[in-house]
């Protein structure tokens, strides 16, 4: 069911901040903005070895309270059927946080929450299938 890691996913209420901190640790900009309101709304890093995706999205955004507790980072894994996958989960006991979301260009993302609390993100991600069929796989 799991194919592979896809997408993390951050949150940040001062983004302009969050910005500046992202691209100075990680020694490079992000190579995809979306702003909102003339402010960045959501920030995207490919980083590492197999460039993989760091997001880091403006906090009103967020699917679940990240104020009043652990803000949560969802790791999305790359699904080859979103709505197959999405339906096993919530057989197996997970509870929906956000169902089927384009989030634009081929992703889509949705999320629960596994038996134990714990977040679980799963997508479909064009960039997955794209560096997978470079590598040969």
């Amino acid at each position: 069911m799991f194919r592979g890691f896809a997408t993390i996913s951050y949150f940040a209420d001062d983004m302009t901040a969050a910005e500046a901190w992202y691209t100075e640790l990680l020694g490079v900009p992000p190579y995809f903005r979306r702003d909102h309101d003339g402010a960045p709304a959501y920030l995207e890093y490919r980083i590492g070895d197999y460039q993989a995706e760091l997001g880091l999205i403006d906090s009103r955004f967020a699917p679940h309270d990240v104020k009043n507790g652990p803000a949560g980072v969802i790791m999305n894994w790359h699904v080859d059927d979103l709505q197959g996958s999405l339906d096993r989960l919530i057989a197996m006991g997970a509870t929906l946080i956000e169902g089927i979301t384009p989030r634009g260009e081929g992703f889509v993302t949705a999320s629960v929450t596994d038996p134990f609390g714990n977040v679980i993100g799963i997508m479909t991600n064009p960039h997955y299938l794209e560096v997978l069929a470079e590598r040969g796989a």
